[in-house]
């Protein structure tokens, strides 16, 4: 375990005149209220924060977020309070601790709304200090690094797959590459073992040779550099393994043909000797023709700056070379870090502030989600780094995320613009609403008076403010059907059962209690979710008049003592919470299988359809008809339907190897179908029966060591 000795002494070599007894008395005070408690790895608790604090230290953050370092499970894991922490350390360090802390009172939720729920704290909390996002990225990854002593499978997928998708991407935007390739690499060895282990026996298979290609490189670059007069530092790492396999799979790649394993890294003084090195290295070895990218002249959102350039190297294959200045090499490791400038008042400069705006944008359009899959959806959306920059007509910049259209293009402009809008026209030509806008365009958005929004524009727009509105407005529209469709059902069911709905209505004492009995806020909202399916017009009679039980006869009894109460079936693969007995389909766009990760939608009339979270008919779908369903683990095995595809380049014996491995696996296989093109290359379709996700991937696994295979992929 690391020593407070040592990070104090990491405190002194880059703020000499630190606060040290600040970060003293946050450790004493850790010790103390973590005294007893141990880690899962069987080290004293507070093993953890002292690594936390040791990585915030490396990043040479200010003493406040170090002291925040060693204090911030205080809160959540011991007796401590947020007040304690203010009294004693001061209200800096307690605001980021606090913003650190998940919140306790959501235990009773579903583990979706406490992962949004806690989200939304964090990101409301960064926005306001980014230090505190700082904090928990550096936590996150000691939890990652220490995953392996959790006995659960399943928790280690969880908490891998969480931090894919939220944690990665804010290293990302913030420029912490460091951090944010090693949560990916451990993320990837988690999610997909097998292919993290093929490439790791890959990379390991031939590494004394490639490192006698990096020396080999190395000496060439600092001889040719040295010759003007320019000292130079040059470095040659491995690309990291997520990287690598994204590569193979993006671009149908066998390990040996992805040509960037190695890059290599020219560190330099001035941004001028850069632009003159670049020179050097054409001159030395041929570029490539579009596989240069200046990053010093046009850097980053997130304000990483590096010329890239890639090359036919000494053994004459493509070699990839990045040249940058000291100060661009620290800011390409620790991203916003290396532009610390916090002032007396706590605020970070302007600049910096300025630079990542990106997060208030986030706190602005997540406010009013309340639906807990919709907010992890749109932060999502969010944080995804690609963007283009298009102009008005008057010439002002707009920035979008990449494949952004006209509609999202409207909706930046104004709510009424996006919702009026009916055409577009980019660089003075007209084009359809779904048209993908690019870097530089000039955007004109055409509206009618009086036109309202399409539902069909869920399925192709990018930003969460048009997703937004046109939810809003769809949502407005099938209230005002619900709440008319869910009367009428209302006036009816009570016909039946003898019983007026208009004397029920004006009686408020009953309305009062009725709305209160489903857990709703107004009588609007309880007849819109009758309307909607949430609620029948039969359990609504049942909460205002309940039914007696009819005396039991002999007779009766005994039927019940020999015949017994009727049962749930056993072999119901889905539980709808809250709900017994109701229609399931299963959504043939996306075919689920157990271990997908699912969402049930009431259909009117249909029971509930369960889809894939991430199937695009899902996403579509109004949040409001979503209901909590879960597979039902406690069933004999069944089999599933999915549709896969294998891509490959042909040879005698290819499909008999394909299918001898599914069979080996234990799936049917219930269609086939191969395409093979000009190119010799073959799409190889198969439709099979599966019982669990687990077995999907082991074929996967199964097929792609099959030489020739170039991927394999689940398709829609």
């Amino acid at each position: 375990m690391i020593r407070i000795n040592d990070i104090i002494d990491k405190i002194l070599d880059y703020q000499p005149d630190s606060n040290i007894d600040l970060v003293e008395r946050a450790y004493v005070f850790s010790a103390k209220v973590h005294d007893g408690q141990m880690r899962l790895s069987g080290e004293p608790y507070l093993s953890h924060p002292m690594e936390v604090a040791g990585m915030l230290a490396d990043l040479k953050l200010d003493v406040e977020s170090i002291a925040a370092g060693l204090l911030h499970d205080v809160i959540e894991d011991t007796h401590a309070t947020d007040e304690e922490i203010t009294e004693i350390f001061g209200e800096g360090v307690c605001n980021i601790v606090k913003g650190v802390t998940k919140l306790t009172e959501l235990d009773a939720y579903s583990t979706e709304v406490r992962k949004a729920e806690n989200l939304r704290k964090m990101i409301l909390a960064m926005a306001d200090d980014i230090r505190v996002i700082m904090v928990k990225l550096v936590d996150r990854l000691h939890n990652m690094r220490t995953l392996k002593y959790h006995r659960k499978e399943s928790k280690k997928v969880a908490i891998s797959q969480e931090t894919y998708d939220i944690y990665v991407p804010i290293a990302s935007r913030l420029g912490l590459y460091k951090i944010k390739k090693e949560l990916e690499d451990i993320s990837f060895m988690y999610l997909q073992p097998e292919d993290y282990q093929d490439i790791q026996i890959l990379v390991d298979k031939d590494s004394d040779e490639r490192e006698k290609f990096i020396e080999t490189v190395k000496k060439s670059i600092l001889e040719k550099v040295e010759k003007v007069g320019i000292k130079c530092e040059v470095v040659g790492r491995y690309k990291h393994f997520k990287s690598i396999h994204d590569k193979m799979i993006e671009q149908s790649l066998e390990f040996e043909d992805v040509y960037d394993i190695i890059a290599f890294r020219i560190i330099l003084e001035t941004e001028a000797q850069c632009y003159e090195v670049l020179g050097l290295v054409h001159s030395l070895w041929n570029p490539i023709p579009k596989k240069f990218k200046d990053y010093i002249g046009c850097p980053k959102p997130n304000m990483y700056q590096s010329l890239h350039t890639t090359v036919i190297g000494p053994s004459g294959e493509r070699v990839e070379i990045q040249i940058r200045t000291q100060k661009m090499d620290r800011v390409a490791k620790s991203g916003i870090a290396a532009h610390w400038a916090y002032k007396e008042n706590g605020h970070y400069s302007e600049k910096t502030g300025s630079s990542f705006a990106w997060i208030q944008n986030i706190v602005e359009n997540q406010l009013n989600r309340a639906n807990p899959g919709e907010f992890l959806e749109n932060v999502k959306i969010d944080l995804f780094p690609d963007e283009v920059r298009v102009f008005t007509p008057t010439g002002e910049i707009k920035t979008l995320p990449k494949g952004a259209t006209p509609v999202d293009f409207a909706y930046i402009i104004h709510t009424e613009v996006g919702n009026q809008c009916t055409g577009a026209k980019v660089n003075g030509r007209m084009v359809t609403l779904k048209t993908e806008l690019k870097n530089g365009d000039t955007v004109e958005a055409i509206t009618t008076k009086g036109h309202t929004p399409s539902k069909d524009w869920l399925g192709f727009v990018k930003t969460v403010k048009a997703r937004s509105k046109i939810r809003s407005w769809v949502k407005s529209l099938e209230n005002e059907r619900s709440l008319t469709l869910g009367r009428e059902l209302c006036e009816k069911a009570f016909r039946k059962s003898s019983m007026n709905f208009n004397s029920f209505l004006k009686n408020p004492e009953e309305v009062d209690r009725a709305i209160a009995s489903f857990g709703l806020k107004t009588l609007d909202e309880l007849i819109i979710n009758v309307g909607y399916g949430k609620v029948t017009p039969r359990q609504l009679i049942g909460r205002i008049a309940p039914k007696t039980s009819p005396k039991r006869t002999t007779s009766s009894r005994l039927i019940s003592k020999f015949i017994g109460r009727k049962k749930k079936k056993p072999n119901e693969a889905i539980l709808v919470k809250g709900l017994d007995d109701i229609l399931i389909r299963f959504g043939k766009c996306c075919q689920p299988v157990p271990g997908d990760e699912i969402v049930g939608y009431i259909t009117q009339g249909h029971g509930v359809t369960i889809h894939r979270k991430n199937c695009k008919h899902s996403l579509e779908i109004n949040p409001d008809r979503h209901i909590d369903v879960s597979w039902n683990l406690n069933i004999e095995e069944n089999m599933y339907p999915v549709k896969i595809v294998i891509k490959s380049v042909d040879k005698v014996g290819l499909f008999a190897e394909i299918t001898s491995r599914i069979s080996k696996i234990g799936a049917n296989i219930l269609n086939a179908n191969m395409e093979v093109s000009e190119m010799n290359t073959v799409d190889s379709y198969f439709t099979l029966s599966v019982e669990s996700i687990e077995q999907l991937s082991k074929i996967f696994s199964s097929i792609k060591k099959i030489k020739n295979v170039k991927s394999v992929k689940r398709i829609d």
